[in-house]
């Protein structure tokens, strides 16, 4: 996996929800095109993400479904690359980080679980939309990118 981008969530989330970092997030995909990689764990929260949002009722059930298609489709594109990763060294690296930024920085476990994935698929850059896990990818040496 070296030298591919690792998108979060949070950035992820932005491709499909039409949120105020949507267009920021589309020009930057438009010339930066190839594959983002990223794990199931991730995939987790962008699906719970959409999901939660027909439950607070700011999306139909038809643009859930909506999302889930153009998400097949930049999989079966290859725009979207789902990637495996070893979960007990990710884990182990991810306390490593905690115990190292989390004093400082007040980073949350699920930010520190993206940001040792993306360093254990030696990632070129990670591309979030989360100013603190940001500054917490920046701590440990990766190129941010925050469309």
């Amino acid at each position: 996996m070296t030298g591919e981008s690792y998108i979060d969530s949070s950035a992820l989330r932005q491709l499909y929800a039409h949120d105020t970092r949507s267009a920021a997030m589309a020009g930057w995909r438009f010339k930066n095109p190839g594959p983002l990689i990223f794990t199931r764990f991730c995939r987790v929260e962008l699906v719970n993400s959409m999901a939660s949002a027909i439950f607070r009722r700011d999306i139909t059930e038809a643009a859930f479904q909506g999302f889930l298609d153009a998400f097949a489709r930049d999989q079966a594109e290859d725009d979207l690359r789902l990637v495996d990763v070893p979960w007990r060294t990710v884990l182990d690296r991810a306390a490593d980080i905690s115990r190292q930024h989390t004093p400082r920085l007040g980073t949350r476990s699920l930010d520190v679980l993206h940001v040792a994935s993306a360093l254990e698929l030696n990632a070129r850059q990670f591309v979030t939309c989360d100013a603190r896990q940001a500054k917490l990818a920046e701590s440990c040496g990766l190129k941010v990118i925050q469309p």
